[in-house]
């Protein structure tokens, strides 16, 4: 037993990326004993997870309470946000007050620290599970993501057991380590992990300005993104000729910003993408999570996507077997606008329809009633959040705050977030005509999407 400081470093994007950065001190105990198991006889179980913009969020209960988490293998110790005050309903256990350091500038933000609980996951339980509870309510990936997002897990149950991510079919199949059986796959490739605090990093190719630059990169299922680099001159890691300014996420301490670019491609062996999207953090965020685990970046959910993947913490091993994401093209946004759920809104409806009333004014007469029937539905309300500088819907005058009513004269109540998002990732040249609320007028505005490289 060892006692070690942690660092939890947890990535979530939509268009934008979310970075914290966890500083604490606690106890490291490598594949212990205790920890989750799975309760049935032949020692394996499917969980269907949904896959919101390359991110696998997964149900769970925490001591009898079902909740939505992403699965993150980034993060340490599962972290519960507080929203809606859900720590009430909790029953937190043994519960104590710590303060986490986040990514950015600011200052400690205050969580609970609860030993013992309870999580189970379909039929996989852990009787003893140890949860931060961040107390600030305003913290929450609901609105970026679209759905609801109660906490992130990850290491527990990958040190525990071993994992199969079948992104393709959106399935995440468990297995005790004593009931799994390693099959031959020629089509795959393998590769050796390594760990630095609980995180599984390997080794791979990238290919910048013609050069072949191996990098060592975390392998985070929490990020949306393909690659995050880390400027390195001397290695040759360095940003593109051709690259655009952007907001890139938000830490509990604030806000994250650098540069996005194309890089040559990356290999996995076998496994080559050509002019992958890559993001390069400013270095004012970076330069920590440098000196602790000397990687040179993450590799993350766009790229694992295109595998169905089987990951054995306990042997060090990670499989890639590509799978039908694999050709997916890697595009960027090409409206400049990030867009988040946020609210409700009434959407009238008209239900046209005709009653007779038949009156008793004379025998030859029937007194005909036609009525029409208004009822209003509460859909989400989807906000512009921000606006990249110099980008088509910077120029076509949408204001940050602005609620989006339709887009191309459709009506955004029949979208969800991410099918709304997806509209501004279509080839150049696409037109987009959005109507939206400001302030109770209401605007229409149109532009051409553009890639932000060219």
């Amino acid at each position: 037993m060892l006692i070690n400081c942690l660092t939890y470093y947890v990535m979530f994007f939509k268009n934008i990326a979310l970075g914290f950065l966890f500083i604490l001190c606690t106890i490291n105990v490598t594949f212990a004993q205790n920890g989750y198991f799975i309760q049935n006889k032949s020692g394996v179980d499917k969980i269907d997870f949904k896959l919101v913009n390359n991110i696998i969020v997964i149900p769970i209960e925490v001591n009898g309470i079902k909740l939505s988490f992403l699965l993150d293998s980034g993060v340490n110790k599962p972290i519960v946000f507080d929203v809606l005050n859900v720590s009430d309903s909790l029953n937190a256990i043994n519960a104590e007050k710590i303060y986490l350091k986040g990514l950015g500038n600011g200052g400690l933000i205050q969580a609970l620290k609860s030993k013992n609980n309870i999580f189970k996951l379909g039929n996989t339980i852990n009787f003893n599970q140890d949860f931060f509870v961040v107390l600030d309510s305003s913290i929450n990936f609901a609105p970026y993501l679209g759905v609801p997002i109660h906490g992130i897990i990850g290491y527990d149950i990958f040190k525990d057991l071993i994992v199969e991510i079948n992104y393709s079919k959106k399935i995440l199949k468990l297995y005790n380590h004593a009931n799994y059986k390693s099959r031959k796959c020629r089509k795959c490739e393998f590769y050796k992990l390594d760990f630095f605090n609980n995180k599984p990093y390997f080794k791979i190719e990238t290919i910048i300005n013609k050069n072949i630059i191996p990098v060592k990169l975390l392998i985070d299922t929490g990020s949306s993104d393909s690659l995050w680099l880390f400027n390195n001159d001397s290695l040759g890691i360095v940003n593109p000729k051709k690259y655009f300014n952007d907001f890139l996420g938000f830490g509990l301490s604030g806000s994250i910003h650098g540069k996005r670019s194309k890089i040559d491609g990356v290999r996995l062996k076998s496994f080559i993408f050509k002019n992958p999207k890559v993001s390069f953090p400013d270095e004012e965020y970076t330069t920590l999570i440098k000196k602790i685990s000397g990687r040179n970046g993450s590799i993350g959910g766009e790229i694992l996507k295109r595998f169905n993947i089987t990951i054995n913490y306990r042997d060090s091993i990670i499989k890639l077997k590509k799978n039908r994401n694999y050709k997916d093209q890697f595009n960027y946004n090409k409206s400049g606008l990030t867009i988040i759920k946020e609210g409700i809104r009434l959407v009238e409806e008209i239900d046209n329809s005709t009653s007779f009333t038949y009156g008793t004014q004379n025998q030859n007469s029937a007194n005909n009633t036609f009525s029409t029937n208004t009822k209003f539905d509460i859909k989400p309300a989807f906000v512009i959040w921000e606006i990249r500088p110099n980008s088509p819907a910077f120029y076509s005058g949408l204001k940050k705050g602005d609620v989006i009513l339709s887009i191309n004269s459709i009506d955004t109540k029949n979208y969800n977030l991410q099918q709304l998002i997806a509209k501004f990732y279509k080839e150049d040249g696409k037109k987009i005509t959005l109507t939206v609320d400001r302030n109770g007028n209401i605007l229409k505005f149109k532009f051409k999407l553009k890639s932000p490289l060219n």
